[in-house]
Parts: structure tokens; C-alpha cells; sequence
């Protein structure tokens, strides 16, 4: 989609702080960060609403998930990485996978934009 910022990180036309990325998904930290390491996963084929994905695409983008939960998990070390779907703040389907301690913490009210170099640090203890 054109207009579609999470279509203009695919391309390559906004940068974003990169966790892992495949052929059909890519995983970047959130900017408006819930915790620290607050990863969302996307595929890179444009798709608004995550029940309109084909059953393969839907299994995959899970499965990319729990690929990223793994790897927050052991190199963050929360007692669990947390999932929401919601699809409201972009028109691109996208899973977030936030670091939680505690049952409350999910809540995007709570999310913090720290400096870009903040960011950086944290992809690099991830991808470390």
C-alpha cells in the first residue's frame, strides 16, 4: 500500500532499528516502547487485518513470533514476552511482543519514545 509506513520500512524508505527478518516477515523495535525490546513482526506483503491473512501466512507470521518471543526472552530475560493484536495504529497487520514482568504491563498507554541510540543499544543486546 502506498501510504502505509510499516509497506515504507519493507522498502526501505524509513529506517527502523531491525531485529530479524526473512524472505516474507520482518521484526523491528517498536518506537513508542511498552518495555524495553517491545518488538513488532510484520509481513512484508501489505494485509489490514490479521483474520484476512491466508491460513499459511497467519501460521507464519505466528510462528515468526514465537521465533522473536524466544529471542527476547534469553537475551532480556522477563519472566515472559507478552502478544497483542489490535491493528488499529496501522493498517498493516502486526504483532506486538513486548517483555512483560507483570500482568498490567501491555497496556500501549504505558509506552515511552526513547532516543533512536537508546534503541540501537537494545537491538544490539538482542541480536548479541
Amino acid at each position: 500500500m502506498e501510504n502505509c509506513i510499516f509497506c515504507k520500512i519493507v522498502k526501505g524508505e524509513i529506517p527502523c532499528v531491525k531485529i530479524w527478518e526473512d524472505e516474507k516477515y520482518l521484526a523491528f523495535l517498536d518506537l513508542g516502547q511498552i518495555n524495553p525490546g517491545h518488538t513488532l513482526v510484520i509481513p512484508k506483503k501489505h494485509t489490514d487485518y490479521i483474520f484476512d491473512l491466508e491460513d499459511n501466512e497467519y501460521c507464519e507470521l505466528l510462528l515468526s513470533g514465537k521465533k522473536i518471543a524466544k529471542k527476547l526472552k534469553l537475551k532480556l530475560n522477563p519472566k515472559r514476552v507478552g502478544l497483542a493484536v489490535e491493528g488499529f495504529g496501522v493498517p498493516h497487520v502486526h504483532l506486538h511482543m513486548v517483555p512483560i514482568n507483570n500482568g498490567n504491563e501491555l497496556n500501549p498507554e504505558r509506552a515511552a519514545h526513547p532516543p533512536i541510540e537508546e534503541l540501537e543499544k537494545i537491538a544490539k543486546i538482542i541480536n548479541a
